[in-house]
C-alpha cells in the first residue's frame, strides 16, 4: 500500500473510531478553542522569531497547548498550534505584557501569514 493510500485509510479509521465514542466522550459543556496558523518570516530570521514565540508560553491562563513548529518544506514558515479553554482566554492572552512584548519584537521579522484554521478541540494527548 503506498504512503498516500495508507494515510487516507488511517485517517478514515481514526474518524470511524471517533464516531464510535459515546457523545459524552466527544462533547463538552464549554468547548475548547483551537487555532492552527502559518506565519512567514523574513529570510534568515525564522529561528529568532521561533525563540521569541517560545518565551513565556507557560504563563498564559487558559492555554492547554501552544506548539511552535518549523515547516520542513519552507525555510520561512512557522506553524503555531494552540488549544485554549475558550476563545475568550485566547483573546485575553493577547493583552498579557509578555505576549505584547513578543509581538512587538517579532513583528519586524514577520512578512505575512499563510493558512489559518479555527478548530474546536474535543480531546487528545495532554488535553483534559
Amino acid at each position: 500500500m503506498d504512503a498516500r493510500r495508507r494515510d487516507i485509510v488511517m485517517g478514515a479509521a481514526a474518524l470511524a473510531a471517533g464516531a464510535a465514542l459515546p457523545a459524552s466522550a466527544t462533547s463538552q459543556e464549554r468547548p475548547m478553542y483551537g487555532l492552527i496558523g502559518k506565519m512567514l518570516c523574513a529570510p534568515g530570521t525564522r529561528d529568532q522569531v521561533v525563540a521569541i514565540l517560545l518565551e513565556g508560553t507557560d504563563a498564559m491562563p487558559g492555554c492547554h497547548s501552544y506548539v511552535v513548529a518549523l515547516d520542513p518544506t519552507d525555510e520561512a514558515a512557522v506553524w503555531i498550534t494552540e488549544v485554549w479553554d475558550s476563545q475568550d482566554s485566547h483573546t485575553a492572552s493577547l493583552q498579557i505584557p509578555a505576549v505584547q512584548d513578543a509581538i512587538r519584537r517579532a513583528r519586524p521579522m514577520i512578512t505575512g501569514f499563510g493558512e489559518r484554521f479555527e478548530t474546536r478541540p474535543v480531546g487528545g494527548a495532554g488535553l483534559a
